[in-house]
């Protein structure tokens, strides 16, 4: 590589890169989002310029959208080595019916693959390529969508994202005509993105469309735009102060819940600025207005009606559900709950037939069809949810899905409840008794997230289910649920 001192396009790019590394320590791994586009050549460039070949990892993802992208793949890693810099590719499968469309499932998509390459190689900072003119499109998209303050304030310089690096943008503040200059001043090779041209896309349609006549009439629109975009995230900055104060005042279960008292308290811009920003800490997506404006009425309707109407409450947004129980609210994450088994799939109509097991000493016995799995522990006799072997072997053990009316003896206070009692006395939501129950023969056993139904051991013989028999073995049953992968 040629270095060009005298070239101003390339002293802009690199002290722009270098106010980014000395806030850095001299040993941080550093990452770059590298695509193979001009944009991202310039920062590859550059970098090897400013930190060195040896600090650096190139990340490519292949979103396999374009029939280029074997083509894009190779050109990067030959880039990559011919640099010396070390180089991973991840493909991504991106659903075309995504109801975010291609340009958000492809972002997100790209995002979750950066962020996993990252860890595998130890990165610190992942820089991506962003400049000027993306930002000045962000603002100008958000704007057009009627978004809050968030939105406006478009991409940050640097943004600390919960669980993952660092994202840092080291060219926000240079235009694309600079990187442009910039690789003609190196001599750089890239690659064009067909998808690029696609007026479909709205990212594009403003970029050939609406940005050359902003140019032609309001030559500084890009400088201007990014000082909108600064003057929202100062304004943003101070709504999220506030609602840290209010998450405090409300928040209940580690923050896991909201106070319904606190929260419909406050009004309503306080209120819904609070819930935005619990989302965010959350990691959940933000939700539209509408459907965040919507949460809060049903959450104030419940108010009005009093005890017993939250459990009415159902706000579903990306996979969560809103709830209202017992004063709480809450985010139930739902994902997946109707994902398919692909070892036992069954239809509609028979997804919650009973299903029967021969016990032989099984420690786990899976229930795809309520997504988890019964669990016979070895354990003592004192243990409250603890049965004896011999219950177990005596009589077909059989998973069967409420039906109405079922009844448990309460031994505390020695009266025969139902279920749907024994749940509410329990603090048990509407929605986590859908669980399956586990019958020896035509006997009630074992209730999920109520226990072992310990007067049904009277049904079988007393040397059974004699505690103090040493010779009795006993097994605690347990209620899992499958792991949700989101």
């Amino acid at each position: 590589m040629t270095d060009h001192p005298e070239s101003d396009a390339g002293r802009i790019v690199i002290d722009a890169l270098g106010v980014v590394l000395s806030a850095l320590p001299e040993d941080t791994r550093i990452a770059i989002a590298y695509s193979g586009g001009l944009d991202s050549s310039v920062l590859l460039d550059a970098a090897v310029r400013a930190a060195g070949p040896a600090r650096l990892v190139a990340l490519h993802v292949h979103h396999g959208l374009s029939a280029n992208a074997d083509h894009w793949l190779a050109h990067g890693e030959a880039t990559a080595r011919a640099y010396g810099v070390a180089f991973e590719a991840r493909r991504v499968e991106v659903a075309h019916d995504d109801p975010s469309g291609v340009e958000a499932a492809a972002r997100e998509a790209r995002y979750r693959a950066l962020e996993a390459m990252c860890a595998a190689h130890g990165a610190q900072s992942l820089w991506l390529a962003q400049h000027a003119d993306d930002q000045a499109e962000t603002v100008l998209l958000q704007l057009l969508r009627g978004a809050g303050l968030a939105g406006l304030a478009a991409m940050a310089p640097e943004r600390a994202v919960a669980g993952a690096v660092p994202r840092v943008r080291p060219l926000l503040s240079l235009l694309r005509v600079q990187l442009e200059r910039y690789a003609h001043a190196y001599d750089l090779r890239w690659i064009e993105d067909e998808s690029n041209e696609d007026t479909r896309y709205a990212r594009n349609a403003l970029r050939h469309d609406v940005t050359p006549a902003l140019s032609a009439h309001f030559p500084g629109f890009r400088e201007a735009l990014a000082r909108t975009a600064a003057h929202a995230a100062s304004a943003q900055r101070l709504l999220d102060d506030l609602a840290r104060i209010d998450l405090r005042d409300a928040a209940q279960a580690d923050g896991d819940a909201l106070s319904h008292t606190a929260l419909v308290a406050l009004d309503d811009a306080r209120a819904l600025n609070l819930l935005r920003y619990w989302m965010r800490a959350r990691g959940m997506p933000a939700a539209s207005t509408a459907r965040i404006a919507d949460a809060l009425r049903q959450l104030r309707e419940i108010a009005l009606k009093g005890e017993g109407g939250d459990h009415a409450l159902r706000v579903d947004h990306a996979g969560f559900t809103l709830r209202c129980y017992r004063g709480l609210v809450s985010w139930d994450d739902t994902r997946g709950e109707n994902s398919s088994d692909s070892e036992e799939s069954m239809d509609e109509g028979n997804a919650r037939a009973p299903v029967q097991l021969d016990w032989r000493g099984e420690e786990v016995w899976r229930l795809p069809s309520w997504r988890g799995s019964f669990v016979f522990a070895p354990a003592s006799a004192d243990d409250p949810d603890a049965v004896p072997e011999a219950v177990l072997r005596q009589t077909p053990l059989v998973a069967r899905a409420r039906s109405g009316g079922e009844r448990v003896r309460d031994e505390a206070a020695n009266v025969s409840r139902t279920l749907k009692n024994l749940f509410q006395s329990r603090g048990v939501p509407a929605w986590e008794r859908d669980v399956p129950l586990l019958y020896a023969g035509e006997t009630l056993l074992f209730v999920p997230r109520i226990g072992v139904n310990r007067s049904a051991f009277g049904a079988f013989e007393a040397d059974a289910v004699d505690s103090a028999n040493p010779s009795v073995r006993w097994r605690r049953i347990e209620w899992r649920e499958d792991l949700t992968i989101a």
